[in-house]
């Protein structure tokens, strides 16, 4: 799912895909495919928003527990930094201290009445919160951004709002929620002649109606998406639509087509150094050429998979690529190396104590016995 001002137009990294994978396991035996089809897992901070008043909704920031030293520093210097801090945390990949200082910041910019930096420190903070998987918190500030923006008739941030919070919805496992919510952006950006907004929304809309088992017009909107999105020059936006166009052609059943559009999204994103498309094209990509018995395609795009999360230096992204290979070997039969990437995998998963992934692997090992 893509977002302006809160999300990228990246894919969501161990965020709740478990929707999209029960879908992609009526095609496939392979659980991790395209895992980051549903939201992203970097975001884009703003720099500008515009407000004049708050509504009741947000007359009050986050509940939260924070300290009342400001330091030496005015109350809005210190703000500045502070929020400058949460952006720099957040890019480093510490989120839980860019919700501390996010807050902070917050606290200080009500205190002063300063709704623009509010709003801008909303944005950070939903970033935050989803990348934790507080997707309560998330939506909160994400409904106090969108209320900021329409006390202000500020259409531009209402557009991304709005598919930022449709982002949520779907999340959540509203499709049909979602679909409303997104479709009140794009109402709005065609009024406006938005075209940045338009191909953001159609794009979404096209994963939305992947969701409700509308392939044909999943496939029309991400088609009409790329329009919008090749006037603006928008080559991330770009790579994410093919993605979203790889996602429809795979359920739908078309596997030229869904080699083609996740194909170009992984060459773009290799070019642009998008690495979170790119892996996501990877995997659509594994998918669909075992689909068809091509294994050994799928062995080398496994192979890159791997490369890039070493690159990373990302072991969840490994551990990805392990349950893939031991998915795809168990698929052709080879057990003895299925078990063996099984083992690598459940070694990781205990280093980083993700006790449910362990579980399952244990109990994939367990079924694996005698084979």
């Amino acid at each position: 799912m893509e977002n302006r001002h809160l999300l990228s137009e990246h894919t969501l990294d161990n965020v709740n895909y478990s929707l999209f994978l029960q879908q992609v396991s009526q095609v496939s035996k392979f659980k991790q495919v395209t895992i980051y089809a549903i939201l992203s897992i970097s975001f884009l901070i703003p720099t500008n928003a515009n407000a004049i008043e708050i509504t009741k909704q947000i007359h009050s920031p986050l509940n939260h527990p924070i300290g009342k030293q400001l330091n030496t520093r005015q109350p809005r210097e210190e703000a500045d930094r502070l929020l400058r801090l949460g952006k720099q945390q957040y890019a480093s990949g510490t989120v839980d201290k860019t919700v501390e200082s996010g807050l902070q910041a917050l606290e200080i910019y009500h205190s002063i009445g300063d709704l623009k930096a509010q709003g801008l420190t909303y944005d950070l903070l939903a970033g935050a919160y989803l990348q934790l998987g507080n997707l309560k918190d998330a939506e909160d500030a994400i409904r106090r951004r969108l209320g900021i923006a329409r006390d202000n008739q500020d259409f531009q941030n209402q557009i991304f709002a709005l598919n930022n919070l449709g982002t949520l919805l779907l999340q959540k496992g509203e499709p049909k929620a979602a679909g409303q919510t997104i479709q009140d952006a794009l109402v709005i950006a065609r009024n406006l002649e938005n075209i940045e907004g338009q191909g953001l929304s159609l794009s979404n809309l096209s994963l939305v109606n992947i969701r409700l088992g509308n392939y044909n017009q999943a496939i029309k909107l991400a088609e009409t998406a790329l329009i919008f999105r090749r006037q603006t020059g928008d080559v991330i936006g770009e790579i994410n639509t093919f993605n979203n166009l790889g996602d429809a052609y795979l359920m739908a059943g078309d596997y030229e087509n869904t080699i083609s559009n996740y194909g170009t999204a992984m060459r773009l994103a290799r070019i642009n150094f998008d690495r979170p498309s790119q892996l996501r094209a990877i995997d659509g990509l594994v998918t669909a050429h075992a689909a068809v018995s091509r294994y050994d395609r799928a062995l080398e795009l496994l192979e890159q998979r791997l490369a890039i999360a070493k690159f990373l230096n990302n072991p969840r992204e490994e551990f990805k690529y392990l349950v893939s290979s031991g998915e795809l070997y168990e698929k052709i039969r080879d057990y003895g190396k299925a078990r063996n990437f099984y083992q690598q995998a459940l070694s990781l998963a205990r280093k980083l104590d993700d006790v449910k992934q362990e579980a399952k692997l244990l109990n994939i090992l367990n079924e694996l016995k005698g084979r």
